[in-house]
């Protein structure tokens, strides 16, 4: 079992930073390949952002590539997403999950999420 909490969200101008985190319990989380995802109102969850287990091997959506950052600090059970030069069209909720198998890019991939944590960028 793994349980996962984002936080770190908020709102923020265009041109903004901010960094979300996602803490994970659970003795697998070192074992896990993460990603983040991101759902705005009335879209479909899309990847966002993608870890190996050893945080040697990182993917990112061509949105975001540039300047979204994903790491993973394996002792402390967490994730981060470090996100700069916000756009509007970046406001959305941003999940964080724990990767089972398939593709990294796949919702369906993915078997535990967290609640969410509420990304809203105003311009």
């Amino acid at each position: 079992q793994v349980q996962l909490v984002e936080s770190g969200g908020g709102l923020v101008q265009a041109g903004g930073s901010l960094r979300l985190s996602c803490a994970a319990s659970g003795r697998t989380f070192s074992s896990r390949p993460m990603g983040w995802f991101r759902q705005a109102p009335g879209k479909a969850r899309e990847f966002v952002a993608h870890i190996s287990v050893t945080g040697g091997s990182t993917s990112y959506a061509d949105s975001v590539k540039g300047r979204f950052t994903i790491s993973r600090h394996n002792a402390k059970n967490t994730v981060y997403l470090q996100m700069n030069s916000l756009k509007p069209e970046d406001t959305a909720v941003y999940y964080c999950a724990a990767r089972l198998n398939g593709d990294y890019y796949a919702v369906t991939s993915y078997d535990y999420w967290g609640q969410g944590t509420q990304v809203t960028v105003s311009s």
